[in-house]
């Protein structure tokens, strides 16, 4: 099984980068971010510690056409769901208690990245039962660095 597990030849890509400044401000899109290890994304509002396990958020461009359809809605915006980084060509979970890249920065995927309740305002009614599954993952920052939309994401054998 662990072999199993640990078969993850895709390579993905950096799709979208958000930040958001302060709490309920809305996200910010940048092309580029630089990436520290005490607080994750510079200019995002996240204000924790170097290892914390919410650093950086990420979610899969793959499952918005799920949260889509379930919504009954045509396009949902990356900023809609609150996520620091959008990622499409890997799956995340299988990231999930593993280092992986992102450009020249080293990340690890430390836990599911549940919705909250503000997705019921967000997406409207139903909206947190929607993202139930879809809500991404959560990481830790390894090493600092640079990251820019068009990043490859993978996996780090070590």
């Amino acid at each position: 099984m662990k072999e199993l597990l640990d078969t993850i030849p895709q390579v993905g890509s950096l799709d979208w980068i958000g930040v958001r400044p302060g709490r309920e401000e809305p996200m910010n899109s940048l092309q580029s971010v630089e990436v520290c290890l005490e607080n994750g994304l510079v200019g995002d509002r996240f204000a924790g510690k170097a290892g914390a396990k919410r650093q950086v958020t990420l979610i899969q461009k793959e499952h918005f056409s799920a949260i889509e359809s379930i919504m009954g809605c045509d396009e949902i915006l990356p900023e809609t769901l609150r996520r620091n980084l959008l990622v499409s060509g890997i799956n995340l979970q299988s990231l999930k208690e593993k280092k992986f890249s992102i450009g020249e920065v080293v990340l690890l995927g430390t836990g599911n990245c549940p919705p909250c309740s503000k997705m019921e305002v967000a997406l409207g009614p139903g909206g947190y039962n929607a993202m139930r599954g879809h809500g991404g993952l959560t990481a830790s920052v390894v090493t600092a660095g640079k990251i820019s939309v068009g990043d490859e994401v993978k996996l780090l054998v070590e």
